[in-house]
């Protein structure tokens, strides 16, 4: 895996081989969000949450782009214990991992966010309650962008917030708006 542009473009990092859990999203679909981000937002002082941050993959990249406050969200203890040590062996400050429930974090969250990114277990039942919950407990800040990555068989155009979607064959991101 690498860090796709940035101070840090160029970097790789490996995921150990027992993180069998992990989807990360794939280089093309990250690339491919990233250039609608460039041209939309930012990054610089950017206020970011990372659910369900799995290998740490999107956070590096916004760290990389100038964003400098990022709060990843994640409940597999190796993939946090993961994502710490490569925060530190790329130098990235104002990093903060928490190991917990990305829907018992939500239900308690009483801050805003700029940018919003989750990229759940394709598997997830609870899937649909992501825009939902991010959206009527007011995460987003003004002007912020919630983006969530999911299959062809969802389908959130008719959700509060939505904006529209991307297609990079089966990894769909839906974007959402404050309403």
């Amino acid at each position: 895996m690498r860090i796709i542009s940035g101070r840090l473009g160029g970097r790789r990092f490996s995921p150990p081989a027992q993180m069998p859990h992990t989807r990360p999203t794939t280089d093309v679909a990250k690339e491919g969000l990233f250039n609608i981000l460039q041209n939309r937002i930012d990054f610089n002082n950017l206020k970011c949450l990372d659910l369900f941050a799995g290998t740490g993959s999107i956070s590096y990249e916004l760290a990389s782009r100038g964003a400098d406050s990022l709060t990843l969200v994640e409940k597999d203890g190796k993939q946090v214990q993961f994502i710490q040590q490569t925060a530190k062996l790329l130098g990235l400050t104002d990093f903060s991992v928490l190991k917990q429930d990305v829907f018992q974090f939500l239900k308690h969250c009483n801050e805003q966010f700029d940018f919003i990114f989750a990229g759940p277990p394709y598997a997830l039942t609870k899937i649909d309650q992501l825009p939902l919950l991010i959206i009527e407990n007011k995460l987003l800040a003004p002007d912020g962008l919630f983006v969530l990555e999911h299959t062809p068989r969802n389908n959130y155009s008719t959700f509060r917030g939505f904006e529209r979607e991307r297609n990079y064959g089966t990894t769909i991101f839906s974007f959402f708006v404050t309403s």
